[in-house]
């Protein structure tokens, strides 16, 4: 279908499994002509879920280890624009379709590779990687969230495809940035190892501040360190977990028995707004609230309302009225209710509910797609899309076998592709962003692009509408490479300093719903008539190509896994809902999605000189790292993959187990009995009984070390790796920021110790270093600035002298600080 966005683009897929699939059907989405390279007996994955990955596509076989299909291939290599492959390192290159090989006959080409590990760390690079793998050694399945350290149970395991979904955003992204900068850059290589993608998609987890205060803890983080500090076992059950929970931060039954999540802390009106809705507004009147960004000693009480957690001794009373009152209504009633007041809750629903959801339905968050193998197919929608892209819900099923081969004569007699030389640089070099955005997902954009040459000016309100937990904690990772502005845009003054920062830039971020754009003015039709050229990358909870019951909704990262299923799925059921173990996980993958949202516009831009809005939210991204669930047809199987507290693993072939000197993971799920056969100590075990089996492995693998293990299954499509931990990955690959760059292109893991920080503590942040192109430079973006730190020096740039601006600040129309410290005491 011509005039999409990327309908000039032409991609060869050589992805299998989850990742490189991934990649395709991002850029099938937004309009490429993406071109499936099959093997001799078709897809290596036969699943509805590659099926789902496969829409938009086309499909050619080509037998690669013959030089007819080689040489078919390098054919179609210059007539396209990217190759994605996601074998493990160096198999494209001795198939004969390696970086260089695809080079030489296409200069301009964009090549993606999605290794598990980095191809040039010499430790991991060889590991079979499956999914579990990547995750099992970055340290994913390790002190799974605080409740599971609280009940004792380490590791845990979880089915979602995390590595898959990063690693497939950093992809896309990195494509369609390499993609604009072409007549100036040429073509590239990338590597984004998916190992690299995680820990970065992760980065919250492993966060570390020298001396962190106690008042940025939970209640949860604060009995962990009584009981470690006492002795003292971590056995509580689900149960006794309700008492350290934020009465603004959990789950609460409803009339009809379904469980409903409310995340309403840290912003300053949202705990009104819960308490109002459920008609508890007389509590209001003896809560305290006040600014939190004075340090602790000088707070008039022990907590604020606008500030997380709820004091001690409101946290029952509060708690117990707001169960009381979920219990006088259905969950659906309250959800309208709460949408309305923009009050941010939801609903908790399983995958399989999500997929039926009416507002997912409606708005095309989900799509049902007439599929010749399985019928009318619920599927999950688009990761990223433009505005105004109408055919982006309409969909064509993954393709027949070999259906391309009746066009291939005709591609290959086209021109090849126009030549441009290859030359360093940066993919974003100029491009001037403008940041309005908040919290974790929003902020991710500026932060992300930044590392590519993005010059990145972060606006923040006078007066601080978040708590310093959300907005300085988390923005130590969020808000690197940017400056910081802070201006009143209730105000005259404010206004029109934003409107001349916005006449200046290339893109505006903004994470907001259509109704709060609007209230700001950040409608299309206005940037439109300021510049044409604009893109905003607009990024919410609930929004969608389509407008639905929930357009409007507020949400938050743990709002989206309870709507789309990662909840309950967590948890086991709908009995124990369960927000995800880690910190920000889907807000940061939301925010890397509108990247990819901003490449295509980027890259439309490009061909079109028309700009225009880049769209992700949430939702999206809650469907992505759940991909390989995400459809349902009539007939489909049923939704039993792993789940809850107590998973180890998918079978006895994909589990992780007791060694002698901790935890591993064992991955053989295409060999099974000859994994076994291949080691002496194994090659007995009866394979017919999975239960039987999983003890006797069990019994087996308890009695030798991981190593060797590992040694034994080496150099075969088997794995063993030890289970590693997010702060022991970061330990072991930390560079000091005063020792100057640090080489992240190499090994697969690297984390910064930011030891000159202007907070006046040390950070330690995971470095930038999931994309890894040959030709285009990637930066570490600077430390964090203190909000406000660069208000002058901005304003100075619009005209304003020392006078004016002393008067703007003066009149409270901007401001040089939120604190007098970085972080408040």
């Amino acid at each position: 279908m011509q005039n999409r966005p990327l309908s000039h683009i032409r991609v060869l897929d050589f992805g299998h499994y989850l990742a490189g699939p991934l990649v395709g059907m991002m850029l099938a989405d937004l309009g490429a002509e993406v071109i499936r390279i099959d093997p001799p007996g078709g897809p290596r994955w036969q699943d509805p879920a590659f099926d789902m990955l496969s829409r938009g596509k086309r499909a050619l076989t080509l037998d690669l280890k013959t030089d007819g299909g080689r040489k078919t291939a390098l054919a179609l290599a210059t007539r396209s624009d990217v190759v994605i492959d996601n074998f493990r390192p160096g198999v494209m290159r001795r198939l004969g379709l390696g970086p260089q090989a695809l080079e030489d006959v296409n200069p301009s080409l964009v090549s993606l590779s999605l290794p598990g590990f980095a191809s040039t760390d010499p430790e991991l690079r060889d590991i079979p990687a499956w999914e579990a793998v990547i995750a099992a050694r970055t340290g994913q399945f390790t002190d799974m969230g605080l409740n599971r350290r609280l009940m004792g149970i380490n590791p845990s395991f979880t089915p979602l495809g995390l590595a898959s979904a990063y690693g497939a955003a950093f992809g896309a992204m990195s494509v369609l940035f390499a993609l604009q900068a072409r007549d100036r850059m040429g073509g590239d290589h990338i590597e984004v190892p998916l190992a690299s993608a995680l820990f970065e998609g992760l980065a919250y987890n492993s966060e570390q501040i020298e001396d962190y205060p106690d008042r940025y803890k939970s209640p949860r983080e604060h009995e962990l360190e009584r009981r470690s500090r006492l002795g003292l076992a971590n056995d509580l059950n689900f149960a006794a977990l309700s008492e350290f929970l934020d009465p603004f931060y959990r789950t609460y039954t409803c009339a009809d028995g379904r469980g409903f999540y409310v995340v309403a802390c840290s912003i300053v009106t949202h705990p009104r707004r819960v308490l109002e809705v459920l008609g508890l507004k007389d509590l209001l009147e003896d809560l305290p609230d006040f600014d939190v960004y004075r340090d602790r000693n000088d707070w008039p009480a022990d907590w604020a309302l606008r500030s997380y957690p709820v004091g001690p001794e409101d946290r029952v009373r509060i708690s117990e009225a707001m169960k009381a009152a979920f219990l006088t209504r259905p969950a659906h009633e309250w959800e309208a209710l709460f949408g309305a007041a923009k009050a941010p809750a939801t609903a908790q629903r399983s995958t399989q509910e999500w997929l039926s959801d009416p507002h997912a339905l409606q708005s095309g968050l989900v799509l049902e797609i007439d599929d010749p193998r399985h019928g009318y197919m619920r599927q999950m929608g688009n990761v990223a899309w433009l505005s105004g892209d109408g055919p982006a819900i309409a969909k064509d099923p993954g393709p027949a076998p070999d259906e391309f081969e009746s066009a291939l004569s005709q591609v290959l007699s086209e021109t090849p592709r126009e030549q441009h030389e290859r030359r360093g640089g940066k993919w974003l070099d100029g491009l001037k962003v403008l940041d309005l955005t908040n919290v974790i997902a929003g902020p991710t954009v500026g932060a992300t692009i930044a590392r590519f040459g993005a010059d990145v000016t972060l606006v923040q309100p006078v007066s601080p509408s978040v708590d310093p937990w959300n907005a300085v904690v988390f923005g130590l990772q969020a808000q690197r490479g940017k400056k910081s502005v802070l201006l009143d845009l209730k105000s005259d003054g404010g206004q029109k300093a934003l409107w001349q920062l916005i006449a200046q830039s290339d893109v505006i971020t903004v994470n907001g719903t259509d109704q709060q754009c609007a209230a700001l003015g950040l409608t299309q039709e206005r940037l439109a008539a300021i510049n044409p050229k604009l893109i905003l990358v607009q990024l919410d909870a609930f929004g969608a190509p389509l407008r639905g019951p929930k357009s409007d909704h507020l949400g938050y990262d743990d709002l989206a896994q309870a709507a789309t299923g990662v909840m309950t799925r967590f948890g086991g059921g709908p009995g124990t809902p369960e927000e995800h173990a880690h910190f920000g996980t889907i807000d940061v993958l939301a925010g890397f999605c509108a990247c990819v949202g901003l490449g295509a516009a980027i890259e439309r831009l490009r061909v079109t000189g028309k700009g225009g809005v880049a769209r992700a939210s949430l939702a999206s991204a809650g469907e992505l790292i759940q991909a390989q669930f995400m459809y349902d047809f009539e007939g489909r199987g049923p939704f039993d993959e792993p789940a809850g507290r107590e998973a180890r693993g998918w079978g006895p072939f994909y589990r992780c187990y007791e060694a002698a000197d901790g935890w591993m993971f064992f991955a053989a799920p295409t060999l099974r009995q000859a994994a076994l056969t291949s080691v002496p100590e194994l090659e007995n075990l009866d394979i017919s009984d999975d239960a039987g089996l999983e003890i006797a492995l069990s019994e087996r693998f308890a009695g030798q070390p991981t190593s060797f293990w590992a040694q034994r299954f080496s150099g075969s499509s088997a794995a063993v790796v030890p289970l590693g931990s997010l702060h022991a990955t970061r330990d072991t690959n930390l560079h000091l920021e005063s020792d100057g760059a640090a080489d992240i292109a190499k090994r697969t893991f690297s984390a910064v110790r930011h030891d000159l920080h202007p907070m006046g503590r040390w950070v330690d942040l995971a470095a930038p270093n999931a994309v890894r192109p040959e030709s285009a430079e990637v930066t570490i973006p600077g430390p964090a600035p203190k909000y406000g730190a660069h208000t002058r020096e901005i304003l100075n740039e619009l005209g304003l002298d020392d006078r004016e601006i002393d008067a703007l600040i003066s009149a409270g129309s901007a401001a040089e600080f939120w604190s007098e410290r970085y972080l408040p005491e």
